[in-house]
């Protein structure tokens, strides 16, 4: 069985070939170790790898996680799941980024817990129309844009999204370039897509964060 040292070296020079092959700088990709469900020992470990970036998609997970290990300071946490407005306080005690903003209600219950101390924020947009998933629609987001940027202390970064699951990667590729589109009219730099699954394509579509678990952690 290959280590977590292994994985992550693994999945670090497929970035970097990805990077390379769409003619990108691999530093302007970020790799965010979705460490959700995985054991705190885990996560020290990859911390003691170089890995600083770790994504929570549960708020009271993220809570409890951020507590135990509050001794590494380096340490960013990027909440990635949906979020309920009574469970904001967590995310936004703890988190460096949030990447599943797709409400006004969301972003005012954010501010208020957050106080002055900006945070970084993700508008999610949900590309297929899927009942499962959030996001807002492409149709919809230039009104939330607008809603959010009207809060001073929440920096919009850029978009994200979770396209269909597909048969194969290369599946995935309209949907990225189409969240791309999105965020060039928007004026937004910043796309957080691509999971283990195809992040590959997501870099060559202009992903600058990818969310990478199984393929660094193993199966939960």
């Amino acid at each position: 069985m290959s280590t977590l040292a292994q994985r992550l070296e693994a999945v670090q020079s497929r970035i970097r070939d990805a990077a390379v092959r769409a003619g990108r700088d691999p530093a302007t990709v970020t790799l965010i170790a979705v460490s959700k469900r995985q054991p705190a020992a885990a996560i020290r470990e990859a911390y003691a790898l170089g890995v600083r970036d770790f994504g929570e998609n549960y708020a009271q997970e993220l809570r409890d996680k951020a507590a135990e290990l509050a001794d590494l300071t380096d340490l960013r946490w990027h909440a990635i799941g949906p979020l309920q407005t009574n469970k904001a306080r967590y995310v936004a005690d703890v988190a460096h980024a949030f990447h599943a903003l797709d409400r006004e209600a969301v972003a005012e219950a954010l501010v208020r817990r957050r106080g002055d101390r900006p945070l970084e924020v993700f508008l999610e947009v949900n590309l297929a129309g899927e009942a499962s998933k959030g996001g807002v629609a492409p149709s919809s987001l230039s009104a939330l844009h607008a809603a959010i940027a009207a809060h001073p202390t929440l920096h919009i970064r850029g978009l994200m999204a979770l396209p269909p699951l597909t048969a194969a990667p290369e599946d995935a590729r309209p949907h990225f370039r189409q969240l791309a589109g999105l965020a060039r009219d928007l004026h937004l730099d910043a796309l957080s897509m691509g999971t283990t699954a195809d992040f590959e394509v997501a870099i060559g579509e202009g992903a600058t964060h990818v969310r990478v678990g199984t393929a660094i952690f193993g199966p939960r």
